[in-house]
């Protein structure tokens, strides 16, 4: 299966919402999404009963593509925005590597495979 980057998303998703979604309208989903969320978690750990249809991957994904919605129509580059926040998480609890050396890395170990 292709691997999916944030870009691709957000340009489909751009595409998807080009006319006629708020940010706000996003955001209500993105809540709705969340509670449903929790929900699912709260039967996978015993404090609800559990329904047949519940599904934590699922839930997980409609947060996901809501969040990646709402930055998208706002033009946020979420791939520039995660690496530079994870830069300033790593300084400021002064955690190695941070996302971009991380990165780096495993792309000189891919790079290294593939010759």
């Amino acid at each position: 299966m292709k691997q999916l980057t944030f870009h691709e998303l957000q340009s489909y998703l751009a595409l998807k919402y080009k006319e006629g979604r708020t940010s706000s309208a996003l955001f209500m989903k993105l809540v709705e999404e969340i509670g449903e969320v929790a929900e699912v978690l709260n039967q996978l750990e015993g404090r609800k009963e559990n329904s047949s249809d519940a599904s934590l991957e699922k839930e997980l994904v409609d947060v996901i593509h809501y969040a990646v919605a709402i930055a998208s129509i706002n033009h946020i580059d979420l791939t520039k925005a995660i690496i530079q926040k994870d830069k300033q998480a790593a300084i400021k609890y002064n955690q190695s590597p941070n996302l971009e050396e991380f990165l780096e890395v495993q792309n000189k170990d891919h790079t290294i495979k593939n010759i």
